[in-house]
């Protein structure tokens, strides 16, 4: 069907019938009564879409159902790494799903699924029958690697969907379990747009017909939550995602945007309708999922993703309405909002001892996007800088070369001056992602009270996409804290920092109070 079509004329149609049905009566009603509902029964429902990551495409195509569910809950566009991390294909995208954390730690970076590490990396179906045995679980894939060998035999039903039946085989099954079985957490993934993509390529009228069948599919999913006899006392979290994206012509694997783009649809409970989320990640799927059934995740999992429901929006993320286009980047594209000198408020950047000339959005320390900093120059694996979210802090010497310049790169970021409350330690942590070369030089440095700096971290090799934890010990008497990122080299790499926090430790007695009842203070992102 032509995406010509009006949304109107498919919803008031057979099958776009269930779906509008659906999403008025179904899951998707009543989200806002969802408080008064607190004894309802927590439940989940993740779908993903193979090679639909293209957004701007679901936008483009006829697809109600997903509209719907962007209305009813929270749209968050986001990206993938590239190699050397992982290449845009399925097995390491579905695998960072379905894991909650990146490919270098799960071990999965191309379809032969070399290097996969499930054993200390499990799926989240699996996580959840090792925390609540009782809980049943239930997975139905078109692609058949997903449950055999993604979804370990923990979980009680795994489902890889003959290929003459393909995706209609993959909805039919999944309807009949969410009609009229008792699952509490199901995955289901749909491959016809994959398909659409590799022979017509994302650009194409096939790629949008894609979507717009996966869309009906969706509904069908939608329509059987809305028929469980149960479904009155039940509280569905509603998830939709995709792996990877594709190229106009077609394709993936690579580490151009079209390829690393996804998204994450969330709706339920706790989550604000028509909702627009830059802080998002798709190793936030399993972490939502634990969240919404009770399960804690233990700090031992090391999972990347955080809940849904938690917001990781920082200093930087404030700069994102000052953001602006393009000066002497040429490869970005006119429209794309990403970059800015301008610091969060209480934030400085002091460039007297930087060097002249060079590429105006590089000039010192700038803050920026993925999509924008990635673009300037694909494949040098500023693609890798996954655990930043949002807007962050980058010094791009190499990218700032670009240009004649005189001088070197030398520019420092300082944080406000944060209160320590009496606190005897205290605890720095920020995402890094540095590439070093030639004489490059990273440090991190404290300034207590005013005084002269002092190092506490330096950086001469790589230290790419990882979250840096600096315990301190804080001097005797002194009351606040300031830290500086100096950034010093020529015609390098890059430094790129995010999510930067000081937590307090335990306090100083106060007044008598002991030390066990005194609280532990984190430093305000001013």
């Amino acid at each position: 069907m032509s995406s010509a079509i009006s949304r109107r004329a498919w919803l008031t149609g057979a099958t776009g019938g269930l779906a509008l049905a659906a999403l008025a009566t179904g899951p998707l009603a009543g989200l806002s009564r969802a408080a008064a509902r607190r004894s309802a029964t927590p439940k989940v429902l993740v779908i993903g879409l193979d090679g639909a990551g293209r957004l701007d495409r679901v936008k483009d195509a006829d697809t109600p159902t997903l509209d719907g569910l962007m209305a009813a809950g929270v749209t968050a566009p986001t990206s993938l790494y590239a190699e050397p991390m992982a290449r845009t294909e399925s097995a390491p995208g579905w695998s960072t799903i379905i894991t909650g954390v990146w490919p270098d730690k799960h071990g999965v970076k191309d379809n032969s699924f070399t290097g996969a590490d499930y054993a200390t990396y499990p799926d989240v179906l699996t996580r959840i029958e090792r925390a609540r045995p009782a809980l049943r679980t239930y997975a139905v894939a078109s692609w058949g690697p997903i449950p055999d060998r993604i979804f370990s035999a923990e979980v009680d039903t795994r489902i890889a969907t003959p290929e003459a039946e393909y995706d209609k085989g993959t909805t039919a099954r999944a309807v009949a379990e969410l009609r009229n079985g008792n699952p509490d957490a199901v995955f289901v993934q749909l491959d016809n747009v994959d398909h659409a993509g590799h022979s017509s390529g994302a650009a194409s009228q096939a790629y949008l017909d894609a979507l717009h069948t996966v869309d009906a599919q969706v509904g069908e999913l939608l329509a059987a939550l809305a028929a469980r006899p149960t479904h009155a006392s039940e509280d569905w979290l509603v998830l939709v995602t995709a792996d990877h994206g594709h190229t106009d012509p077609g394709g993936h694997g690579g580490a151009t945007w079209a390829e690393r783009q996804t998204f994450v649809i969330a709706t339920g409970s706790g989550l604000p309708a028509g909702a627009l989320r830059n802080d998002v990640k798709i190793v936030d799927i399993a972490a939502t999922a634990l969240h919404h059934l009770g399960i804690p995740a233990d700090p031992a999992w090391r999972l990347d993703g955080r809940p849904l429901h938690a917001s990781a929006v920082d200093d930087f993320d404030t700069l994102r309405p000052e953001l602006g286009t393009a000066v002497d980047e040429t490869g970005v594209g006119g429209s794309v909002l990403g970059f800015t000198h301008t610091p969060p408020a209480g934030w400085s950047v002091d460039n007297r001892t930087m060097g002249g000339g060079g590429v105006t959005e590089w000039r010192g320390w700038s803050f920026t996007t993925d999509e924008f900093w990635t673009k300037t120059a694909p494949g040098q694996q500023r693609e890798s800088n996954v655990r930043a979210r949002g807007v962050f802090a980058v010094a791009d010497g190499d990218e700032w070369s670009d240009k004649a310049v005189t001088g070197t790169f030398d520019s420092t970021l300082s944080t406000p001056s944060w209160p320590l409350d009496g606190a005897t330690t205290a605890t720095l942590t920020y995402t890094t992602h540095y590439l070093q070369e030639g004489s490059q030089k990273a440090e991190v440095l404290v300034s207590y009270d005013g005084a002269p700096a002092t190092p506490v971290k330096t950086y001469t090799a790589d230290a790419p996409a990882r979250v840096e934890t600096l315990a301190l010990t804080v001097p005797a008497g002194a009351r606040s804290a300031r830290f500086h990122f100096r950034y010093t080299g020529g015609n390098d790499w890059y430094w790129a920092i995010d999510g930067v926090a000081l937590a307090t430790g335990r306090p100083r007695p106060r007044s008598g109070i002991p030390p066990h009842r005194q609280e532990q203070r984190r430093a305000p992102l001013t």
